[in-house]
């Protein structure tokens, strides 16, 4: 907490920075651009959205519960009893002020911090909703929305993760009694990982092994109680805590169970899409087993909405601190110019930040329509789930009533609701949270040495977002769904281009976009596609496309034509996958600045804002392009040997990627502006909208820093430390 008496000298307050002060120079940046920044963040963001931002953020402002001043120098004992007194009293004001789930989440997104009740939230809520029923949800969801119970998603292993059909913990089926019986045989069935669960969860969504009269059904979805509702304590055969410190994410109680022969009654399997039948014990299979990891892929999706605002925050305090950094000279300026360069200025600072600007606004529009791709098939799940409940016993899987293999390939193409979805979802969480995770460190080294600093704010943003990349699925494992998708949809436009499957034919010609550019890839794959990607935008995307059917088609001659092992393709598959997430982020940032009109549909969330002004509309243009273009010269070698760039289209693209950078860098500070971070959110000197960066630092360093109200007694030959302590002790509370 800040100190009630400065303990900077007079001589040292009336310090200033040499030079041009910060404030001046983001002013001038200001100046320069005609970017309108309200109505770039309305087109965003929509401008109630923005006004209950700006709401919530007053609201948690005020409160000396969200203080935020001591964040950098807490230990993590400290900083996760402050968190958990946060998310108590986050969720008294959501109570108090009638705040929906968006509101709520948004509130959490302000404090930026994981609290421990983040898993409960998203989920352990999220799981009850989607797939317990009726009955379920009297007994659970209830209870869990007024957090008369607290709990959490159990699902990754200390020997498994991203491999849920590996999972060893087993849920037995006992008939006499009608429960089961859940149990962790092993060590490394031991739950871990587990956010929430390590002190704060009462209950947990356990995925075990289902196992009848002996027989594996696969993971499914278990609410087991595992602490005493009035003591909080482990039940009887359980034992759970928490991992211990992390990398990053230091305010969440990430945690580890172990379950010994532990009975939960027959309503405890979750149910909306497969039960066990109490009076029989007859298994009723799903219409799709990939329901059964419904929440999985709304956890993806999420990711992939918050990707582009994750990186935002680290490009927004990049971008501002390069403008107000002066080093060194341009070895060419002359008369007035001579003098220390704007960081920003430098083209080796442009070429790192700037693409990756471009990049947050083509996650952001990918993300929204990720998220609408989600809540449409959830609506498409349960009613087919109703619809076929009579097929309910037969084998599911791939065509001809094959059974579903447990390996990473279907050899058949199917008819999966979840397909391609389930692809979509894969493919763009590994993309964009790896862009994310990565750009957060290109924005780091960008702030030179004090990037370094906690002060940045990127350095523990970074690190609490980084385990992103590895879970809800590793992303490199993740790739390797996405590539069965593709390689099953070519096999199934193939057969329908040889006339053999004239449902395929019809899907391959409408609806399906995989299926649309990989049937025009092969109508065209003898004459070459001949695209303008410099002159033309839609060139641009259909080249993206035709890359990914490219590296799909010779993925799937390896593999059915070469007889290629699955494991000696896994490189190739990464990379098709990648290309693939490139296409699908390229066209949903093209897609947006697109008129609703002309594409034939109402608008999204993100164009029910104003239309943009010319100007504004013109640089998020130029941002497409930049990303587009700069997303091609990285991956030319794939471009060229598709066919997609010629040689020379390669070169020119270079040449326009550095004229883009010059587009845009006079509005890169307006650009930012847009994301609307306010300063108590970003919790960065580096990163303050009014450019104060070297005041802040020193504030920081010299008056809230609690290790200078320390006086060392530093001789080695004496037994104490502390020839004085001034240091204030004060426990979190409410």
């Amino acid at each position: 907490m800040p100190t009630k008496m400065s303990r900077n000298p007079d001589w040292v307050k009336k310090l200033t920075p040499a030079g041009p002060q910060g404030p001046e120079l983001l002013a001038k940046e200001r100046a320069a651009s005609n970017v309108a920044v309200d109505q770039l963040a309305e087109f965003l963001f929509t401008k109630e959205a923005l006004a209950r931002k700006e709401q919530i953020l007053q609201v948690l402002v005020s409160d000396p519960v969200f203080d935020k001043s001591q964040n950098y120098f807490q230990g993590r004992e400290d900083r996760i009893e402050a968190s958990l007194a946060k998310a108590k009293r986050l969720r008294q004001l959501s109570a108090r002020h009638g705040w929906s789930q968006e509101d709520y989440m948004l509130a959490n997104d302000l404090l930026s911090e994981p609290t421990p009740y983040g898993l409960h939230a998203t989920m352990f809520l999220v799981t009850l909703r989607e797939q317990g029923t009726p009955e379920q949800h009297r007994l659970f969801l209830d209870r869990a929305e007024k957090y008369e119970i607290i709990g959490c998603y159990a699902q990754t292993e200390l020997g498994h993760g991203s491999n849920v059909r590996g999972l060893e913990t087993t849920a037995t089926w006992n008939q006499a009694d009608r429960t089961f019986t859940l149990h962790s045989p092993h060590l490394t069935s031991s739950k871990w990982w587990i956010g929430s669960l390590g002190r704060t969860a009462n209950h947990a969504v356990v995925m075990a092994q289902l196992i009848i009269g002996g027989k594996p059904y696969g993971p499914h979805p278990f609410v087991v109680q595992i602490r005493d509702l009035k003591t909080h304590e482990p039940l009887e055969n359980v034992h759970v805590g928490d991992i211990g410190p992390k990398f990053g994410y230091n305010t969440m109680d990430n945690g580890f169970l172990l379950l010994n022969h532990v009975k939960v009654p027959h309503v405890a399997m979750l149910a909306r899409f497969s039960r066990v039948d109490p009076a029989t014990g007859a298994y009723a299979r799903p219409a799709n087993p990939s329901l059964i990891y419904g929440t999985l892929t709304y956890v993806r999706s999420t990711i992939v909405l918050q990707s582009g605002s994750v990186l935002a925050r680290g490009v927004t305090i990049a971008t501002r601190y390069c403008a107000v950094r002066r080093q060194f000279q341009d070895l060419d300026a002359k008369g007035s110019d001579v003098g220390e360069s704007q960081v920003l200025d430098y083209t080796m600072v442009q070429v790192r930040l700037l693409p990756l600007l471009a990049a947050t606004f083509a996650l952001h529009f990918t993300g929204q329509s990720m998220i609408q791709m989600y809540q449409e098939n959830q609506k498409r799940m349960a009613t087919a789930a109703a619809n076929n409940s009579s097929s309910s016993n037969s084998s599911g899987g791939g065509a001809g009533g094959r059974p579903r293999q447990p390996g990473p390939e279907e050899l058949n193409p199917g008819t999966d609701l979840l397909a391609d979805l389930h692809a979509t979802s894969c493919a763009l969480k590994a993309y964009g949270s790896t862009v994310a995770a990565e750009g957060l460190e290109v924005c780091r080294r960008a702030c030179g040495g004090h990037g370094y600093s906690a002060f940045s704010g990127i350095g523990s943003w970074y690190a609490d977002y980084l385990p992103t990349v590895t879970w809800e699925g590793d992303n490199y494992m993740l790739t390797q769904q996405v590539c069965r998708y593709l390689l099953k949809s070519a096999r199934g436009v193939i057969a329908a281009t040889k006339g053999k499957d004239k449902a395929a034919s019809a899907a391959a010609s409408s609806s399906n976009d995989t299926a649309r550019f990989l049937t025009a890839y092969l109508a065209r794959r003898d004459t070459g596609p001949a695209f303008d990607v410099l002159a033309s935008d839609a060139d641009l995307v259909d080249a993206f496309a035709w890359r990914v059917a490219h590296l799909t088609f010779e993925a799937l001659q390896r593999r059915d034509g070469d007889h290629r092992p699955w494991n000696s393709l896994l490189v190739d598959f990464y990379r098709l996958s990648t290309a693939h997430a490139q296409y699908m982020v390229v066209k949903s940032f093209h897609d947006s600045l697109q008129p609703p009109s002309s594409q034939g549909r109402s608008k999204s969330k993100s164009q029910s804002g104003p239309s943009l002004d010319p100007e504004t509309a013109g640089v998020l243009h130029a941002l497409f392009r930049l990303f587009a273009l700069h997303t091609l010269e990285r991956e030319a070698a794939e471009f060229f040997a598709s066919g997609a760039a010629s040689l020379p289209q390669i070169r020119l693209a270079r040449g326009a990627v550095m004229k883009l950078l010059g587009t845009v860098r006079p509005h890169a500070v307006r650009l930012v502006d847009a994301w609307k971070f306010p300063d108590w959110q970003l919790d960065s000197s580096l990163g303050r909208h009014d450019g104060r960066v070297y005041e802040d630092m020193f504030y920081r360093a010299s008056e809230l820093n609690p290790l200078n109200r320390v006086v060392f007694d530093p001789y080695p030959d004496s037994d104490v430390l502390f020839k004085k302590d001034e240091r204030e002790r004060v426990k979190s509370k409410l």
